[in-house]
């Protein structure tokens, strides 16, 4: 034994010393080029820091499990409907409260269903302290944490005793990150109180370090029980999220199966009420809906449902375009090898084997490689949560948990090995081949043709051209969607969200809005259920004549008289609401209602029906025709829209009382946002139970529609535009090496006379082929994969002109890459060359 570990020491000692020699020369060697070697280095390092960027957003919102006991467990329980606006499936939240209570007996003892809602930002008070501040704060389940497998860091976390009585238990649990964050840690901040919709909770506990909710892109603050949830007694609305843990012997299918068994029934017993106020197709669909449960590892979100497929679609371009830097640091280490034929060569002469040269090109790959890493963490650092950033809606930013652990560690460290095998090999082999005899004379046969480097350069124009393909399709498709008609002018336009203390009647909202009138910079102000493009929104069944027109259901906003003037939507016929017709059951419809139910007639003064509630019908009378204005998303079409007055009436015929409207203002001047403080001052001013919530642009809303598709255009174009640089390095450092070995060639033919644009075009004629039948293969395989990304795209075809042109980009940097080595080789001194060999 003792004779094989001194055998095996004298074989690594040396070893280790050869390694050290070649680190030393490696560095050497890098120091006499610098500005390549810089150059590698740099392209190397973004493509890294670029896969490396990708990997961790991706982790954090799609792959990263929960901090819980068996993840792996986790499903989420979604319902699949059909959309009423686009006739598209589209998964929802499966039950109201009183159906889950019953599909919780269903499932058990299989799977523990848990109800969360969706982590909302929400204005709370501590203490006896007045002033308001946000907090995300969610409903849930009471037993979840004791299902989950969590224990608390400070107090005790909420149970399912908790969560059995509605408004019975106002105990709260905080996340570790909120106690540190806002408490700094205290641990009295057991049984401190907060003020939430006039009802005092008491803080219980502290939830371990980690976990901060179920939803991706969101970090909960505060979790509370369900049965605190004012809705929670409400039938036919959804306003959670069903999730199940399901045990691990139980088949999913097999549950499943028996829950839609379940959930069928359920929808039998409680939709039986809608025969008559329902068209049979729209009934039919109702009842057709389908149960889904998806794995939910790493939570469950509405983020992660709209960043799902952007995410990948960039995770594939940060991959195209470290291809393209590998090809692109392989090119140039074969070029530096080229140059390197003579000093290889004798090395091979002094007795140096095949293995020591692919060592020693290694080694060199592996110090630009380090290099590389170094720039690659720190822009991985850097860029992620800037992309955050891009992603964040100016109403609800997102919240992501972006740690530097060793999970990211681990992908740096396989995507660096990976990098350095890929960069160095090729190369490593192509010097440890070297002919000592010819590398002495001068060098190779001028006319040798190397396939493979020629290879490399139409695989990274063709990388670089698809690319560059789509980043035309979603440039193209944030540019259609920015300029997408909504039907009203969004210009100097705020939305005040206001909350009363106590509900309130259109009267008093009235009287706020004209102390707002009077503001010094205010054009004119209105009163909204909501602002358009918001997020919230509201449908109802219309029937004319007491039958259903068709299976289309339509949005409804209450508004009050003006509305439409600050909202710039031009009135086509009829009149406005009247101030004093809050008992009347009027309504005014816009184009494509007329269009639905009145065949594009004008319908001012004819009437439809609308239900009301436990059975009751309503006539409303239609006095006004507006313009088509989109409400909920820029991606839909324009649909039938009615809107109702401000000082609606309940089912009782009484005037309805409300404690949150949203005062929409247009003011005077460009910069609306100036206003927002007098604006939040004035409204207390004027009725002192009465606060600003948020104070949002309307161009902020349509903004926070496009969102998507920013992150999508913004990161194409870099990726494009390194993409770009990378190929031209790539070009620029074969063209230099095809320079390098036929330069004697070089020298003599300039000698005996060949013009310049000879030269020049021998240099790089044996370079375009490739060049151009690479962009011609990338942009045919964009164009066969656009079909895939269909869905993130708007109004654009990869056939359009524009975008076909694209790739045509990567020829363009192909002819600058050329330039400088062009102009080297037409500067060739045969003298000085021939004197030299």
């Amino acid at each position: 034994m003792a004779t094989r570990d001194e055998s095996r020491d004298i074989r690594l000692v040396p070893w280790l010393d050869s390694l050290r020699a070649d680190v030393a020369f490696g560095w050497r060697q890098l120091l006499k080029s610098k500005v390549t070697s810089a150059a590698a280095i740099l392209s190397l390092g973004l493509a890294v820091g670029a896969g490396t960027a990708a990997f961790r957003l991706v982790d954090a919102l799609l792959l990263r499990p929960l901090p819980i006991d068996r993840p792996e467990r986790l499903y989420s329980l979604d319902r699949i409907a059909m959309s009423p606006t686009t006739g598209q499936p589209m998964p929802m939240t499966p039950y109201d409260y009183p159906s889950f209570r019953t599909a919780r007996t269903v499932a058990n003892p299989e799977a523990e269903l848990i109800a969360v809602s969706s982590a909302r930002s929400t204005d709370l008070s501590y203490g006896s302290n007045l002033e308001l501040e946000k907090a995300d704060l969610q409903y849930v389940s009471g037993w979840m944490f004791d299902a989950f497998g969590l224990s608390p860091a400070l107090g005790r976390l909420l149970t399912e005793d908790d969560d059995r009585i509605p408004q019975g238990h106002p105990y709260a649990v905080l996340s570790h990150d909120y106690w540190q964050s806002r408490f700094a840690a205290d641990p009295g901040v057991i049984g401190q109180t907060f003020t939430l919709d006039k009802r005092l909770y008491e803080i219980v506990g502290v939830v371990q370090p980690g976990f901060s909710g179920v939803e991706p892109g969101t970090m909960t603050d505060i979790f509370v029980p369900t049965m605190m949830n004012s809705l929670v007694e409400r039938s036919r609305l959804n306003w959670f999220r069903t999730l199940a843990l399901v045990e691990d012997d139980i088949e999913v299918q097999s549950l499943l199966s028996r829950m839609q068994v379940a959930f069928a029934t359920h929808l039998q017993d409680t939709e039986k009420d809608l025969r008559g106020r329902l068209s049979e197709s729209q009934l039919e669909e109702r009842l057709s809906q389908q149960l889904r449960l998806e794995p939910a590892t790493a939570g469950a979100s509405g983020m992660q449902r709209n960043f799902r497929q952007p995410m990948i679609v960039l995770s594939i371009l940060v991959a195209l375009v470290l291809m393209i830097a590998c090809a692109n640091v392989a090119n140039m280490m074969t070029a530096r090898s080229s140059s390197r034929a003579r000093e290889m060569a004798l090395r091979v002469a002094i007795g140096a084997g095949r293995r020591r040269l692919v060592q020693l090109v290694l080694v060199e790959s592996a110090l630009i490689t380090a290099g590389a890493a170094l720039i690659a963490g720190a822009f991985a650092w850097w860029a992620t949560p800037l992309i955050v950033g891009m992603i964040n809606p100016p109403s609800g930013p997102a919240r992501l948990a972006l740690p530097f652990d060793w999970r990211l560690f681990q992908f740096a460290l396989g995507l660096t090995l990976v990098v350095t095998i890929t960069c160095g090999l090729a190369p490593a082999l192509g010097a440890s081949a070297v002919r000592p005899v010819t590398a002495l004379k001068g060098g190779g046969d001028p006319h040798t043709r190397r396939p493979l480097m020629s290879g490399l350069i139409g695989a990274q124009v063709a990388f670089c051209a698809v690319v560059l393909f789509f980043a035309g399709l979603f440039v193209a498709t944030l540019n259609r969607l920015a300029n997408e008609p909504v039907g009203y002018s969004a210009e100097r336009l705020l939305a005040l969200d206001t909350v009363a203390a106590q509900p309130q009647t259109a009267v008093t909202w009235n009287q706020v809005a004209d102390h707002l009138r009077a503001v010094p910079g205010i054009e004119t102000v209105s009163l909204a259920a909501w602002p358009l493009m918001s997020g919230m929104a509201a449908m109802t069944n219309i029937s004319v004549d007491g039958t259903p027109a068709n299976a289309q259901m339509v949005f409804v906003l209450r508004v009050s008289p003006g509305w439409f003037d600050t909202m710039k939507i031009p009135l086509l016929g009829g009149r406005d609401f009247r101030a004093d017709e809050g008992r009347l059951r009027v309504a005014l419809v816009n184009e494509q209602f007329a269009k639905a139910y009145f065949n594009g007639e004008n319908p001012v003064g004819k009437s439809f029906q609308q239900g009301a509630g436990r059975g009751k019908i309503r006539n409303v009378e239609i006095v006004g025709l507006l313009g088509d204005a989109k409400g909920f998303k820029i991606r839909e079409p324009m649909a039938p829209t009615i809107y109702i007055p401000f000082a609606s009436m309940n089912v009782a015929g009484e005037l309805n009382r409300s404690s949150r409207e949203s005062f929409i203002v247009r003011t005077t001047t460009d910069d609306s946002l100036a206003l927002a403080d007098t604006l939040r001052h004035a409204v207390p001013e004027a009725r002192s139970e009465f606060y600003v919530s948020n104070v949002t642009t309307q161009q902020e809303f349509l903004d926070s529609q496009t969102v998507r598709e920013r992150l999508l255009a913004m990161l194409a174009l870099f990726f494009a535009a390194v993409a770009l640089i990378l190929s031209a390095v790539g070009i620029y450092g074969v063209l230099h090496y095809s320079v390098v070995q036929r330069r004697r060639e070089i020298g003599i033919r300039i000698a005996l006379g060949a013009q310049s644009v000879n030269v020049a075009l021998r240099v790089t004629k044996a370079m375009f082929a490739p060049v151009i039948l690479g962009s011609v293969v990338g942009l045919a395989v964009g164009v066969g994969l656009e079909q895939y990304v269909g869905e993130l795209l708007w109004g654009v075809e990869g056939t359009d002109p524009a975008i076909m042109a694209m790739p045509a980009l990567a020829i363009l940097a192909a002819m600058l890459a050329a330039v400088p080595v062009v102009v080297r080789a037409v500067r060739v001194d045969p003298a000085e060359l021939l004197r030299t060999d």
